[in-house]
């Protein structure tokens, strides 16, 4: 075989050997980092929830947040059965956005466990966190995917100040303090309403009227409905309208796909909490006249968040 057979036998090898050394290291296309290179060295932490009904068995992404935008995944975890989670996410500092994916919950209109359906995903947006630091007490749920999902829409997008404004109107929007951390009460627990602040009430029973919503319209997966609550609430207004143009849903049965109704956010959601707090389902203790002041307040609204 002559040299310059070898030469490129040599040449072919040392190729190989080069691109099976960066695939080992975690390199790859896409401009991912890996992980542990993002996370090493340092001691911050997440902990919370993942409420929609808890999701238990899903997974929960930590990304951080660059230029306004979702950039490189800084940490991950699976939570337990009742929805809870903790992530190191190491020595990152600035904005996080958190994305919850499959898992399980038990619907709160219907009683029936459900998966997360493929696509369907909630998140949350955190404003900056310093290096180290431990986040505790931090809910995901339908309501703070509907502000993350307002402020990625904002001018300069989710930059702190979007951050803020964008959790702070959901949570008028929803008569709710804080979002972030204000645990949503169950009304499927006994006597969970009982001496639960009204906050945790009316974070509850707004999650419990999207599922009852969502059963309405005989939606097989009640996580379509916060799919479609996201992209309502993206440009600001409640209207079933997603910048100009209707929102389409996945309806149940023979229903096939349709359009959302302007008033879903508002009206309807108030509707669907009074179907709620009237049926079987509901054993938290609390009547329809407990929920007046949030039930009056979307039969009201001009779907302006």
């Amino acid at each position: 075989m002559s040299n310059f057979s070898f030469a490129r036998i040599r040449l072919i090898g040392a190729v190989v050997a080069t691109l099976l050394f960066a695939a080992a290291c975690g390199g790859g296309g896409g401009g991912g980092t890996n992980v542990a290179d993002v996370g090493s060295g340092g001691t911050g932490y997440i902990s919370g929830a993942a409420i929609k009904g808890p999701v238990g068995n899903a997974i929960i992404t930590a990304y951080g947040v660059s230029g306004g935008q979702m950039g490189i995944q800084i940490g991950t975890a699976a939570t337990d059965a009742s929805g809870n989670f903790t992530m190191s996410i190491g020595s990152y500092a600035g904005p996080v956005m958190l994305q919850v994916s499959g898992g399980s919950y038990k619907d709160e209109a219907t009683g029936i466990p459900m998966a997360m359906a493929p696509g369907d995903v909630m998140t949350a947006i955190m404003p900056t966190v310093a290096s180290g630091a431990n986040n505790s007490g931090i809910q995901v749920t339908p309501v703070t995917a509907m502000a993350q999902a307002l402020a990625q829409h904002m001018v300069g997008g989710m930059t702190d100040a979007n951050i803020a404004t964008a959790n702070a109107a959901m949570g008028n929007y929803f008569l709710v303090g804080d979002i972030l951390h204000n645990q949503p009460m169950n009304p499927l627990t006994i006597a969970s309403g009982t001496g639960a602040s009204q906050d945790a009430r009316n974070y509850g029973m707004t999650l419990a009227a999207m599922s009852q919503y969502a059963k309405t319209l005989n939606m097989s997966v009640s996580s379509a409905m916060v799919t479609a609550m996201m992209n309502d609430a993206s440009d600001g207004v409640m209207d079933g309208k997603m910048g100009g143009s209707q929102i389409s849903m996945t309806m149940g049965g023979m229903m096939g796909m349709g359009m959302m109704v302007s008033t879903a956010g508002t009206s309807g959601l108030a509707t669907a909490m009074t179907a709620f707090m009237n049926s079987a389902a509901n054993v938290s203790g609390l009547t329809a006249a407990d929920m007046a002041g949030l039930m009056l307040k979307l039969n009201s609204s001009s779907g302006k968040i």
